[in-house]
């Protein structure tokens, strides 16, 4: 039986790797391994352990004492040497990571040092305002089988060298959850964030841009102030997460919410909310990858603000601003709700078609990469 060990450390990305997981866990040949780190396990950012749903192999505590810049370089150290007596303990045949965080960075890195073959989901991207550009791309390389979310991704993965049998173009997991999840009904989404929602509401998420010039605390009081701006709206606020300058932006939500009737935030919706969330509001607003990959799917709009998005493929239903209160201010007065947008991210059977390769693929001479030249 081939044992796969799955790795989560934001809630973001387990609400992507859900359909996968579930995959895996029925399939009768294969054995799921589920490592959970991160910020799941700080209570700080809302403990989003308590959310998983699988049978969980091993917790990974590694406590972030600051989130500044020396702080995450100091936790990425300790998290690999954890995680290198993890996987010891396990013995993995695959270790599946997904996306660019600086966690999963320092996963990679252990099961590489220890030989162990690791499936990359969402490669190929690019994120120009962050150092997740870094980290996604610095993965890639040290993966040996890769699931890109469109042909433009692909295209790059081989583009770094990777031989083109090993990168499959499957699309997006999470836009395959819209479509397998059962989302709750207006009342019961009210209830379960015990608010009423307006005529117009918007859900806003906005994680720091690591690379900015302008600090965290500058980009966000600019939002908020457009915000402030806006008449008879529902914002519905989900925090920031442990990159530099999330604890600040979540301070400030938190204060902005005290000073304003209708804010609301949470740590966490959680999937199924989170989505139901997308189906009931006017727009999203800020700067996270769900914006852009997942909203189109659910006829709803968003607005993409800043640099930490920079370079993703989105739909015609994006609308990207600089961070400028005024821009910001027109740009949310276009939200509406839109029919039929063609999004780049969709694909059928997402997390059936990485199970199947990851079940039958041969492992033999799997970790002797020979790098792919492009024919120039």
């Amino acid at each position: 039986m081939r044992k796969i060990c799955v790795v989560t450390s934001t809630r973001a990305e387990y609400g992507l790797l859900r359909p996968l997981l579930k995959q895996i866990d029925s399939d009768e040949n294969l054995s799921l391994q589920l490592v959970v780190t991160g910020t799941h396990l700080l209570k700080e950012f809302g403990h989003t352990v308590d959310e998983i749903e699988f049978e969980i192999a091993k917790k990974v505590f590694v406590k972030l004492k600051d989130n500044s810049k020396v702080g995450v370089s100091n936790y990425m150290s300790k998290l690999q040497k954890k995680m290198t007596k993890t996987f010891t303990q396990l013995k993995p045949d695959i270790v599946v990571v997904l996306g660019d965080r600086y966690e999963i960075f320092s996963v990679a890195l252990s099961a590489t040092v220890l030989n162990i073959p690791i499936a990359h989901i969402h490669g190929g991207e690019t994120t120009q305002g962050a150092m997740d550009e870094v980290f996604r791309h610095s993965i890639t390389k040290m993966s040996h089988l890769h699931f890109t979310a469109t042909k433009l991704y692909r295209n790059r993965v081989i583009q770094l060298g990777e031989q083109p049998k090993r990168v499959f173009n499957v699309g997006a997991l999470g836009v395959e959850n819209i479509e397998n999840i059962t989302l709750l009904s207006k009342d019961e989404f009210e209830k379960s964030i015990s608010s009423k929602l307006y005529k117009k509401n918007l859900l806003v998420t906005f994680h720091p841009t690591t690379l900015d010039k302008q600090s965290p605390k500058k980009q966000f009081k600019i939002i908020l102030k457009a915000l402030s701006k806006l008449k008879d709206t529902k914002i519905i606020f989900t925090k920031a997460n442990a990159d530099t300058g999330g604890v600040v932006i979540n301070k400030m939500i938190d204060s902005y919410v005290k000073k304003h009737k209708n804010a609301i935030a949470f740590h966490s919706l959680g999937l199924v909310r989170y989505l139901s969330a997308l189906r009931y509001v006017d727009g999203v607003v800020g700067n996270s990858s769900s914006g852009i990959i997942e909203t189109p799917s659910m006829g709803c709009m968003s607005v993409n603000i800043g640099n930490r998005q920079k370079g993703r493929e989105s739909a015609k239903s994006v609308l990207h601003v600089d961070l400028d209160e005024q821009k910001i201010l027109k740009a949310i007065k276009k939200l509406r709700r839109v029919k039929n947008v063609k999004n780049p991210y969709k694909s059928k059977q997402t997390s059936l078609k990485i199970k199947e390769i990851i079940k039958k693929v041969s492992l033999k001479n799997m970790l002797k990469k020979k790098f792919f030249d492009l024919k120039l």
